[in-house]
């Protein structure tokens, strides 16, 4: 290694939502994850990762990522990723596999603090739904409160300067719009962003939102990137799918 060389000065963040990885998707990856290896330094992963949830489905992405991906990978869940009811397996093999499944944890890569939740429906601002009447409707709201009190635990716990959240579901409407408008309330939950601002958030990442727009902010300014594969598909037909960011870090000083 050449001590001469110029320490690193950003973190090249490779982020991608909804692959909807089925049994017969064996070998359509190798491509995109040779790409993202070559051009990032750590990959997200937003949710969505299977079609039905299933195990088979989440071998054959673990078998993808462990002969291609050469880079640290970090993923949260998504509503796809539940849909067989075998969430803890898929998370387990997804593991085993080398890949950080975060669900209300946080990790570290070159000094970023990355949280991540799956995050929930319930709709934006003045719209979203609030816990009142039917003891259903008040259990669907508590669904999203929880997933925001993890998000704002998991972001409590880092250090780091530069805090990236790893989301599923959206924080805020920006990200959603070009969506049926009916649909709104199902892809995301402004609930969420409440711990975003409030621990300065450097950048955050969804997917969900297929037809949303690619980027947005919260309220405090916080940028929101909507990384879902098939909206980045069809905006650049001509590249790979995956948004690549870059966030700085925090170089050490010579004593």
């Amino acid at each position: 290694m050449d001590s001469t060389a110029s320490p690193r000065t950003h973190l090249r963040i490779a982020a991608v939502g909804d692959l909807h990885v089925g049994k017969t998707s064996q070998g359509l990856f190798h491509q995109f994850f040779a790409h993202v290896s070559a051009s990032a330094d750590v990959l997200l992963l937003c949710g969505d990762f299977t079609d039905y949830g299933l195990p088979d489905e989440a071998r054959v992405l673990a078998k993808e990522m462990t002969a291609t991906l050469k880079i640290p990978s970090i993923a949260v869940l998504g509503n796809h990723d539940y849909e067989g009811g075998h969430e803890q397996e898929v998370t387990e093999i997804l593991r085993d596999a080398g890949v950080a499944v975060l669900d209300g944890e946080a990790t570290e890569i070159m000094g970023v603090g990355f949280a991540g939740v799956k995050g929930f429906c319930g709709g934006f601002g003045r719209g979203a739904l609030g816990p009142w009447g039917e003891a259903a409707t008040k259990l669907f709201v508590q669904a999203a409160v929880d997933e925001s009190l993890k998000l704002e635990a998991a972001l409590a716990r880092l250090r780091t300067s530069q805090r990236v959240a790893v989301l599923h579901y959206s924080p805020i409407r920006g990200t959603v719009e070009g969506e049926p408008l009916e649909i709104y309330p199902y892809l995301g939950s402004s609930r969420l962003e409440e711990p975003i601002n409030r621990y300065r958030v450097s950048a955050v990442f969804h997917g969900h939102a297929h037809r949303g727009q690619a980027e947005g902010q919260t309220s405090a300014g916080v940028p929101v990137y909507n990384v879902a594969m098939p909206l980045l598909a069809r905006l650049h037909p001509d590249r790979p799918p995956v948004r690549i960011v870059e966030m700085p870090i925090e170089v050490p000083t010579s004593v």
